[in-house]
């Protein structure tokens, strides 16, 4: 049986998965088999970033993954790429909770190139007008922010939108804006989730944000996900690009829940027959708990397992304290290695360097430091020196006892000073 490998774009590829560069990119896992493209007429049609509407292909045209098409807007037309086709539609228009009864607009005809000419003019006026729509919103004191803005493919239409937290009266906005960019405006509410998953980023993780490349639908992520994980509440580690808790502390919530069912209640208290132990930490991934005798803070810290804390607390029930939370395995362990380290490490192997040190200071206290020669030859070189200069220290001496001028004749009964000046 032959078979080709598909890379879910219309057309075939050397392996079997391949990265997707666009957002929000839908895998057709059916292109492959006849007859696809002919059991649904409509078709999934994606424009700037996140927004993906469905259109229906009335006149027929065969149209694959990738092609840019040209569809029906009010008024005008507007240009965008061809995300899905075929039997997976009615899939995503349930996922996207549509009305089955909704009126879908038509697909015009694949983009000729003035229509691409002019939607690329139309793109590269969207920064500026986003920018000048911004100082107008300021000079009229909105409470609004505009996030982004998107031309229609024609130019006779732009999408603005905004963030706000209350209701925001734009009608004198709307038409200051009209006046200014000459084209129909829409205003169009969006959140904080929303507004980064138009704009595309990188998140803590090093990868694309989830909002701008596969999740359409936001959940409410609440501080209580964080409690049940463990978590330090701290905020700026667990918001993400838009300031927001981050969606990804929902996706391993259940996991955390059902692993909580297994742990014992934190109020309960273990009694041993010398010491009383209070819940301190849990470790949800390792089934470990560990205790400790302070109510308030960690003292004489003592980690076990799930199951010795329900047997301490099954023998608690009954009357009976056991000598130590610790089984007698673990005990054996912890003698032992505890011996080990004071074999290993002793407590006095820093004292007879200590002590060398302080012979070595007496002894240079009263004798003349000098500095130790680098090697030997030095050392000779050194010694050689100082034999030289202790034999020209008299000579030097009797030439400096010299008178350097003689003020008279010398008699011949005056003696000699010293015993070297000889006549």
């Amino acid at each position: 049986m032959k078979y080709k490998l598909h890379n879910g774009s219309g057309s075939l590829s050397a392996k079997g998965c391949s990265r997707q560069n666009n957002k929000l990119n839908t895998y057709d896992w059916l292109a492959d088999i006849p007859g696809n493209e002919d059991q649904c007429d409509l078709v999934e049609v994606q424009f700037k970033n996140t927004r993906k509407e469905f259109f229906k292909n009335s006149n027929r045209i065969p149209l694959k993954k990738g092609d840019i098409v040209a569809v029906e807007s009010s008024p005008g037309h507007d240009i965008g790429t061809v995300t899905l086709t075929g039997r997976l539609i009615p899939l995503q228009i349930e996922k996207a909770k549509l009305r089955p009864n909704t009126e879908f607009k038509r697909i015009y005809r694949i983009a000729k190139p003035a229509d691409i000419e002019k939607h690329q003019e139309s793109q590269a006026k969207e920064h500026d007008t986003m920018i000048r729509a911004r100082q107008i919103a300021s000079n009229l004191n909105l409470d609004m922010k505009i996030g982004d803005v998107e031309y229609q493919g024609d130019g006779n239409k732009a999408i603005f939108y905004y963030i706000a937290d209350q209701r925001v009266d734009f009608r004198q906005l709307i038409k200051l804006l009209a006046e200014a960019f000459r084209i129909r405006i829409e205003m169009r509410q969006i959140g904080a989730r929303q507004e980064a998953g138009r704009i595309g980023g990188i998140g803590p993780c090093g990868r694309e944000l989830c909002c701008s490349t596969w999740m359409t639908n936001f959940v409410s992520v609440s501080t209580n996900t964080a409690r049940i994980q463990d978590l330090s509440l701290n905020p700026q580690k667990l918001a993400g690009q838009c300031a927001k808790l981050k969606c990804c502390l929902n996706y391993e919530i259940d996991s955390y829940v059902e692993a909580h069912k297994q742990h014992p209640s934190k109020e309960v208290e273990l009694h041993t027959l010398y010491s009383t132990y209070y819940h301190f930490k849990s470790d949800l991934l390792s089934n470990t708990i560990t205790y400790s005798t302070d109510k308030n803070g960690a003292a004489n810290l003592i980690e076990i397992s799930c199951d010795r804390a329900f047997e301490v607390i099954k023998l608690n029930r009954k009357g009976i304290k056991p000598e130590s939370l610790l089984e007698e395995e673990q005990r054996i362990e912890k003698k032992k290695a505890n011996s080990d380290l004071l074999d290993q490490e002793s407590v006095t192997r820093f004292d007879q360097n200590q002590n060398k040190n302080k012979k070595r200071r007496s002894r240079g206290r009263g004798s003349r430091k000098r500095r130790p020669p680098q090697n030997k030859n030095q050392g000779n070189k050194n010694e050689q020196n100082q034999q030289a200069t202790t034999k020209e220290q008299p000579k030097k001496t009797s030439r400096r006892r010299r008178p350097t001028k003689r003020k008279g004749p010398r008699n011949a009964n005056q003696k000699p000073k010293n015993s070297n000046d000889k006549d």
